[in-house]
């Protein structure tokens, strides 16, 4: 069977067929969210005025880090609101 509309389409991802490249990229996403919480974790280790100069809070760094994906656009949003203010 086609599927030729997106509603059609399947929501569950397909199986992998290299099990293997499967677990290679699930230790590379693992390894960049480390990466990122170290690098947040280095954030809230700088001042307040330093933050400013950034356009960013320690709540904005807090909130990235409590998001489950990339908190990079949660600081972008915090930076653009802090830039009009």
């Amino acid at each position: 069977m086609a599927f030729s509309l997106p509603g059609e389409r399947s929501l569950a991802p397909a199986p992998s067929a290299r099990p293997l490249a499967a677990f290679a990229r699930w230790i590379v996403q693992v390894k960049a969210a480390q990466t990122r919480r170290a690098a947040l974790r280095a954030m809230l280790d700088l001042d307040c005025d330093r933050l400013d100069d950034l356009g960013i809070s320690r709540q904005d760094i807090a909130d990235a880090m409590s998001r489950r994906g990339n908190g990079a656009m949660t600081l972008n949003t915090a930076r653009a609101r802090n830039a009009r203010l």
